[in-house]
Formats: C-alpha cells, sequence, structure tokens
C-alpha cells in the first residue's frame, strides 16, 4: 500500500493499517491520528511533524525514521523498534514506549512527560533538555543515555539504571525487516 491510497482510506474513515509497508516513505506532515498501524513496516519513513495522536504503533519498526516535531501523545508504542530514530522535538507525552527499543535514538528537546519508558532499552540514547517529567523508567536499560538538561521532576528513575551496564532483559522482538517480511 502506498502513501495516497492510506491517506485515501484514512480519509474515508478507514483506520485499520496493521502491518503496512511503508518503508522510506514521505509521510512528512500527514495527519494519522488515531490510526492503527500496529507491526507496520516504517523504517526510514519521513514522518516530520507528522500527527500521530492516539496511534497504535505497538511492534512497528520504525528503525532510522525521521519524527522530528511529531505529535505522537498517547499513542502506543509499546515493543516499538525506533533504533536510531530522529525524534527531536517530538511529543510523546502520556505514550506508551514500554518494552521499546530506542537504542542510539534522538530525543533532544522531546516531551515524554508521563511517558512509560519500563522495560525499555534506552542505551545510547539522547534525551538532552527532554522533559521527562513523572516519565516511568522501572527496569529501563539507560546504560549511556545522555540526560544533560532534561527535567527529571518525579521521574520513576533508580540510580542503578542510570549507573551501570546491564544486558537487556525485555521481550524477544521478531523486528519487520526491511524488505517488510516477519
Amino acid at each position: 500500500m502506498d502513501k495516497n491510497t492510506i491517506l485515501s482510506r484514512y480519509a474515508a474513515g478507514e483506520r485499520d493499517f496493521r502491518g503496512v509497508i511503508l518503508h522510506q516513505a514521505n509521510l512528512r506532515d500527514v495527519n494519522l491520528s488515531g490510526a492503527n498501524l500496529s507491526g507496520a513496516d516504517l523504517s526510514g519513513a519521513d514522518l516530520n511533524r507528522a500527527n500521530l495522536i492516539g496511534c497504535d504503533l505497538s511492534c512497528a519498526n520504525l528503525t532510522d525514521a525521521d519524527l522530528n516535531g511529531a505529535n505522537l501523545s498517547g499513542a502506543n508504542l509499546s515493543d516499538t523498534n525506533l533504533i536510531g530514530a530522529d525524534m527531536v522535538h517530538v511529543n510523546l507525552e502520556a505514550s506508551n514506549l514500554k518494552r521499546a527499543d530506542l537504542r542510539s535514538a534522538s530525543l533532544v528537546l522531546a516531551n515524554l512527560a508521563r511517558a512509560n519508558l519500563s522495560e525499555s532499552e534506552l542505551s545510547g540514547t539522547n534525551f538532552s533538555g527532554a522533559n521527562l517529567f513523572h516519565a516511568d523508567f522501572s527496569a529501563a536499560n539507560l546504560y549511556e543515555a545522555e540526560i544533560t538538561g532534561a527535567d527529571l521532576t518525579g521521574a520513576i528513575i533508580t540510580e542503578e539504571e542510570m549507573s551501570r551496564e546491564k544486558t537487556y532483559t525485555g521481550s524477544s522482538h521478531k523486528w519487520v525487516t526491511w524488505a517488510g517480511g516477519r
């Protein structure tokens, strides 16, 4: 399915796009709020400034996706692959990122207030200047994560999660491949 087909179906009221393959698609500035994109392959996609409020992106592949300035507030990104994703100024307020893999992702100046990041793989993630107000980092791996200037007020985070290298113990992921297969 291509971008125009999805946008046309979305405009007609359809919201179920589970497993869609949009590898490297240009989805800049699109509105897909409330859509079900679980298991989708959006690796390398340009989702710059996209409206994805309340979307289900669970188990999706967003490896190296550009989500700069996107709005994903209230979205479900549990078990999602966001390795290397560019998410500067992204809005993830009250989103579910439980067991997500954000290794080496850039969340500079992102809004993650009240986000659930429990059991997530966050090693090497850049949270510089991010709003982490009341974010839940329970059992997350933050080894070598950058948090300079981040607001950690009320965040659920332990010194152990911040200070030592841990082996990721989250669920085993079968990420969508670059070719869209499982």
